[in-house]
């Protein structure tokens, strides 16, 4: 397949991370030609280096995400955060509990949510963002009720690119003794995570974003005194003879054979993040999203979303051109001018209802990543205003009064 990646100006980081750092690429390739083994399944050598770097990788995650560094087998793999937060779900909710979550949740949360609620009995609430995009603690302290069992929150809005304050929701959890997790889908390897100081019991994440890692990794960090029961059954490698599934971890939450490609991607990962620093990645990343939210503002006709502090915030803007489908301009940004961007619903259907994007078929998501540059971020502007430009031009032929916005 031909290489795009010298024309493409690619800004949907929020989705994938793209392109990954060379490193992360190289170790991939050489640690899968050398020990693409099934790790610890066998005593043989080669199987007992694949099986020491995930162990490493369990140890070094834990570190990383400020979980108990002397429980790593606690640190547990899945296929990504939609499938870690599946078996939180569906592993402590049972019938007769409330569960507690937000508005700001990508389907990965609100599905299951839905599904407990549907199947076994649950009952759910989901707690609005305010007009800057952020949830109130406050509002999750009202919501707790004695048989709440569990508080769920998209640490970084996927959509708006808010980053909520999980510490103080935190603090009240551990103090109405709630359990209380989090999607850490766009936050993990963004910015700091840690799980003692922040009160978060169960810390769910995907590789192949801020971490970044390849696709078809991801995976649970649970704290010591946090149990999740048994909801799948299969290989384990160890103790074969028995016949049901493991109830130790890091086995009452894994199932058959791990994504070594995945583990070695991550491993790689880790190492670039520590070089680079997550403080000096955020930095440029939210100086070019200044920069797109700058430019974007002064276009007439652009509305953006819970950008009025970049404060506590991920350089993940979401926009509309009033009159324009979401995905019309999402396509004549790639078309016309090699931007790619995310439209639509974001698998977020409910922070769109509450901005009332849904209607509109939802918004243009601009997502920044490690590799952009303030070259992108002008393209990006330069399509977006042409768009809005053409558009306004139309409405005037057809006779539609349009206000241009005076320089102040």
């Amino acid at each position: 397949m031909e290489s795009r990646d010298r024309q493409l100006i690619y800004l949907d980081n929020a989705a994938t991370a793209w392109p990954k750092p060379e490193s992360v690429y190289r170790f991939m390739l050489e640690f899968y030609r050398a020990a693409g083994v099934n790790p610890g399944r066998s005593g043989y050598d080669l199987s007992m280096e694949a099986g020491s770097l995930l162990d490493g990788l369990r140890k070094r995650l834990t570190r990383f995400f400020g979980g108990d560094e002397d429980a790593p087998e606690r640190l547990c793999f899945g296929y990504n955060a939609t499938d870690a937060l599946n078996l939180l779900i569906s592993g402590v909710l049972a019938p007769g509990d409330h569960v507690i979550s937000t508005n700001l949740e990508h389907n990965s949360v609100i599905r299951p949510m839905h599904h407990m609620v549907r199947d076994r009995d649950v009952s759910a609430t989901f707690v609005p963002f305010d007009g800057a995009g952020f949830i109130d603690p406050d509002d999750i302290r009202r919501a707790i009720r004695p048989d709440t069992r569990l508080v769920i929150v998209n640490h970084g809005s996927n959509v708006l690119g808010t980053v909520q304050p999980v510490s103080e929701i935190g603090r009240i959890c551990r103090e109405k003794g709630v359990l209380f997790a989090i999607d850490s889908a766009q936050t993990a390897g963004a910015v700091p995570i840690h799980m003692r100081e922040m009160n978060i019991d169960v810390l769910a994440f995907t590789g192949h974003k801020c971490l970044m890692g390849s696709m078809g990794i991801g995976g649970l960090c649970v704290r010591k005194h946090v149990e999740i029961r048994l909801t799948r059954s299969g290989g384990t490698g160890v103790r074969s003879k028995e016949p049901f599934h493991l109830d130790e971890y890091p086995w009452r939450l894994e199932y058959g054979t791990p994504n070594m490609v995945g583990v070695a991607a991550l491993w790689a990962g880790q190492d670039w993040l520590d070089a680079e620093g997550l403080a000096n990645i955020h930095a440029r990343e939210m100086k070019l999203a200044a920069r797109l939210v700058e430019g974007l503002r002064a276009i007439d006709g652009v509305e953006v979303y819970c950008c009025q502090s970049l404060e506590h915030h991920l350089p993940t803007v979401s926009m509309n051109v009033r009159g324009l489908e979401a995905d019309e301009v999402g396509t004549l940004l790639d078309v016309d001018h090699e931007v790619a961007t995310r439209t639509g619903l974001h698998c977020a259907p409910l922070v769109h209802e509450q901005l009332g994007t849904d209607e509109i078929h939802g918004a243009v998501r601009f997502s920044i990543g490690p590799f952009n540059t303030a070259e992108h971020i002008d393209a990006a502007v330069r399509g977006v205003e042409a768009m809005a430009r053409w558009h306004a031009a139309r409405r005037t032929d057809a006779g539609v009064p349009v206000t241009i916005r005076e320089e102040p």
